[in-house]
């Protein structure tokens, strides 16, 4: 598997999906020179006479409090272990990689005074899998996500927990099972480390490209939907979007034009309908699907500048100045984590509609009800509706923004927070129910169309159908329908309802 150069302030996120996938990462190179000056600019500053913060002083509160040159060893040590208070579920391992690569990422710009040595240590943690456990509570986005990554730079230290070779062990133990040893911490060290906003972002991150995922999956499962309630395609036409303007609306339209050409089902209603209109949720999916699309690239590209970013205090410049900022705070990614949370819960709702439209005899345009071949004595689809619905009214309270929700902390020194480590961290699970309810009507286009026989749907579909026929059969009679339902999120999950040629989220 050829290993990803991370090149500081020039990485793509197409870059780093793949490592969260486990594609081997590395820092480029030509980063070594900026990181040497930097890191003999800080040794120079610690063994000066000026106050400079988490070099020679004390953390927060404490800065007033000057530390002595030989003490500055357990100073970052002490920081490290004092701050690894997380608690709750540990991060994924793909989360944790990604959290790896971005701190590679936000280091090797050269202005957090790290040496070589102890950034070529994470390099190798990476690039060897020992994968600190990182639990996922405790973060309030304020001077960077503190508690999870001091959780992940203790196993730089020797401490802490990890994860190496599909086992959990001692920080120490993972170090020496992959032939590595611990560092000592030098001046600033520890504060860059735990400074920043790797773990937010990489959470964010995750969600994004899971939430991307789902928008286009949901072409495909829209498409299902409409072909099986017989919607029109005439709101799909280019003509209609082209007035509009906006780019996601203009692609959703003409991905769903291509999904539904050829359609025997719709050429059979070409003539004498009598709808003048469909509901909106069959109507309306460019404008809503493209708008979510639109948000989703928003959030994009803050995520995309935050991932190369220098997120540490104080920084190193080039002239030789170490200033205190605020690069730590993390407001860009929790307003972007608000966004894609927006956007997730807008999928799942207008998805939940076209469900609830195929189920309902009253709506369907002649499909029996709850999509039973014989409704009275079986149920069909009916309590999987009921499903859909549940998880998306759960979206819909985990949509609520959290970057609004600022918290003073540190006895008032970080009085105003971003909250964007729970922000991004709730996408995990509202992507993991849109991907169900995506899933649950994925089943119930498919089961539709194939009421509709001797009909047949476009070719594009056909192949979608077979695709969900190879996992879940079709419906004759009641059964258990919790292992279909899980089978269909994991098409989701696993991209194989993406449809073809569909819209990528960067250029």
């Amino acid at each position: 598997m050829a290993e990803v150069i991370l090149t500081p302030g020039a990485v793509d996120l197409a870059t780093l999906a793949r490592v969260m996938e486990g594609v081997p990462a590395r820092l480029d190179p030509a980063a070594a020179p900026a990181l040497a000056a930097s890191a003999g600019l800080v040794a120079a500053a610690a063994r000066g006479e000026r106050p400079v913060y988490g070099v020679n002083t004390g953390f927060g509160k404490l800065a007033a409090v000057r530390i002595p040159a030989g003490d500055t060893e357990a100073l970052q040590r002490n920081l490290i272990l004092s701050h690894c208070a997380g608690v709750g579920a540990p991060l994924s391992a793909p989360v944790v990689r990604l959290v790896m690569a971005l701190k590679l990422v936000g280091l090797g710009r050269g202005a957090s005074g790290v040496r070589p040595a102890t950034v070529a240590l994470l390099q190798e943690m990476l690039a060897r899998g020992v994968l600190p456990v990182i639990p996922g509570q405790g973060s309030v986005g304020a001077s960077g996500d503190l508690a999870p990554l001091a959780h992940l730079t203790a196993v730089m230290i020797g401490a802490g927990e990890a994860e190496f070779g599909g086992r959990r062990m001692s920080g120490a133990a993972a170090l020496a099972a992959a032939g590595l040893a611990p560092v000592t911490l030098g001046p600033k060290e520890g504060l860059a480390l735990i400074n920043g906003t790797q773990v937010s972002t990489a959470l964010a991150l995750a969600g994004l490209f899971a939430a991307w995922r789902g928008a286009v999956s949901a072409l495909t499962t829209g498409a299902l939907s409409t072909d099986a309630a017989m919607g029109s395609t005439d709101p799909f036409e280019a003509a209609i979007h082209q007035l509009r303007g906006h780019r996601g609306q203009i692609e959703a339209a003409a991905v769903l034009r291509g999904l539904l050409a050829g359609s025997q089902i719709r050429e059979s209603h070409r003539e004498g309908d009598q709808r003048v209109q469909d509901p909106y949720c069959i109507r309306c999916q460019p404008q809503v699907t493209g708008a979510c699309m639109d948000v989703l690239r928003m959030a994009a590209a803050t995520l995309r500048t935050e991932a190369n970013a220098a997120t540490d205090n104080p920084l190193v410049l080039p002239d030789g100045r170490i200033l205190s900022g605020g690069n730590f705070h993390a407001a860009p990614v929790g307003l972007a984590a608000d966004m894609i949370a927006m956007a997730v819960a807008e999928l799942g709702a207008i998805a939940q509609r076209r469900i609830a439209t195929l189920v309902d005899p009253a709506l369907s345009f002649g499909l029996p009800a709850f999509l039973s071949p014989a409704p009275g004595l079986n149920s069909g689809l009916m309590i999987a509706e009921v499903t859909s619905a549940a998880l998306m009214a759960e979206n819909r309270a985990l949509s609520n923004p959290r970057s609004v929700d600022s918290t003073p902390t540190s006895a008032n020194q970080e009085d105003h927070v971003s909250m964007a480590c729970h922000a991004a961290r709730r996408l995990t699970e509202m992507t993991g129910n849109l991907d169900v309810i995506l899933g649950i009507e994925a089943i119930a286009g498919a089961q539709g169309i194939g009421l509709r026989a001797p009909l047949a749907t476009s070719p594009a579909l056909a192949a979608v159908i077979a695709r969900i026929r190879e996992r879940i059969p079709a419906l004759a009679e009641d059964r258990p329908l919790a292992p279909d339902l899980d089978a269909a999120g994991r098409l989701v999950a696993e991209g194989l309802l993406v449809p073809p040629g569909a819209p990528a989220l960067e250029p």
